[in-house]
């Protein structure tokens, strides 16, 4: 009664999901991962958040790649603003995702070396190749304080690097490429200012980033290992109807044969 399972219709489909079975665990599997991962990012950000400030020469240097253990560690640091070499980072959305540009602004240190200061949004100007209205950095010796951030990349933000810009716009912030325009060491990576306010509010600080939500990663995950384990239940399932439909086919009684008439038997009337 099961001989039908070798025809090509049924070989086919136990090929099928037997192929499933696997590319849905692992599915499943890849979901829990990227669960791990988010809640782990969660856990350092918070702890991170929540770390006693400490002088960014401390965690970062001229050339030096920002650890993501180091991603968003309150730093501080003090020195002159070089407003001469203030650019702003395009296509960048505030807190209500309004699209805008970053102000980043050199901080010259003691030592003359520099660090990058985002200072935070503007709106952009109505003609894209326009310099927007900023409003002027602190003259004088100032303390600010910041989130530390690793230089960006094509590859982690998803942002493209365009060529041909117009004067002080760039698309990345990338620490060795603003040391060449500054002519002086320029700290690994950059400072997202928390503190002090601007005056007026603006520009306007970027929010701390989300360490509360997980996503929907682990019902995800439940949700593919749900399918792979529904794989063999439905062949079983498939496999014990066609048996029952064949049985029931084969129990059947032939139908008679109807009887001829003699008008089609050819046999003579009257």
């Amino acid at each position: 009664m099961y001989r039908f399972l070798l025809s090509r219709q049924w070989v086919i489909l136990t090929l099928v999901s037997l192929v499933l079975i696997p590319v849905m665990a692992e599915l499943g599997f890849w979901q829990l991962h990227r669960h791990e991962r988010r809640v782990a990012q969660n856990r350092l950000i918070e702890d991170n958040l929540a770390a006693r400030p400490v002088p960014v020469t401390g965690l970062t240097s001229p050339g030096h790649t920002v650890p993501r253990a180091d991603y968003w560690r309150h730093v501080t640091a003090t020195g002159t603003y070089d407003s001469a070499h203030e650019v702003v980072v395009r296509r960048r959305t505030d807190n209500d995702e309004r699209v805008g540009v970053h102000v980043l602004t050199p901080l010259v240190l003691a030592d003359g070396r520099a660090v990058l200061v985002n200072r935070g949004w503007v709106p952009a100007a109505a003609d894209q190749a326009a310099y927007p209205a900023v409003p002027p950095a602190p003259r004088g010796e100032v303390t600010v304080t910041g989130r530390l951030m690793a230089d960006e990349t094509t590859e982690a933000s998803g942002i493209k690097n365009l060529s041909g810009l117009p004067p002080r716009q760039i698309m990345l912030i990338d620490s060795e490429q603003q040391a060449g325009r500054l002519g002086r060491p320029v700290l690994g990576g950059y400072l997202q200012q928390t503190a002090p306010e601007p005056a007026g509010g603006t520009p306007e600080l970027i929010a701390e980033p989300d360490h509360e939500s997980i996503g929907a990663h682990m019902a995800y995950a439940v949700q593919w290992w749900l399918f792979a384990a529904g794989v063999p239940v439905g062949w079983v399932v498939l496999v014990r109807r066609e048996k029952h439909d064949r049985a029931g086919r084969a129990a059947a009684p032939a139908a008679p044969a109807a009887e001829e008439t003699p008008a089609a038997a050819g046999a003579p009337l009257g």
